[in-house]
């Protein structure tokens, strides 16, 4: 079944940097877009960034556009999240996830940006 596994979460300063990484298995990880969402406490899940099965096109939400990037190696079915000029309101659990039969994600990895 599908699996997808996120790491490289943790606790940074304002203006730091993460790199997060999601590995995924049980699908043919390069026929598919590869998404990041992130959720902070008492808001909704949000759609952060997106790249398409060949990276040929990726897509960022306004407030994270210029500071991540999102990338893939289809050879290690692993997509990253570049996280730079981190801010405080980019505390959130992070979700990568992806659509096949249905839409998945991955358990969620904790970032923590303190000012």
């Amino acid at each position: 079944q599908v699996q997808l596994v996120e790491s490289g979460g943790g606790l940074v300063q304002s203006g730091g940097s993460l790199r997060l990484s999601c590995a995924g298995s049980g699908f043919t990880f390069s026929n598919y877009r590869m998404m990041w969402y992130r959720q902070a406490p008492g808001k909704e899940r949000e759609l952060v960034a997106y790249i398409t099965s060949a990276a040929e096109s990726t897509w960022y939400t306004v407030s994270v556009k210029g500071r991540f990037t999102i990338s893939r190696d289809n050879g290690k079915n692993t997509v990253y999240l570049e996280m730079n000029s981190l801010k405080p309101e980019d505390t959130a659990v992070y979700y990568c996830g992806t659509v096949t039969n249905r839409l998945y994600w991955g358990q969620g990895t904790q970032v923590t940006i303190s000012s």
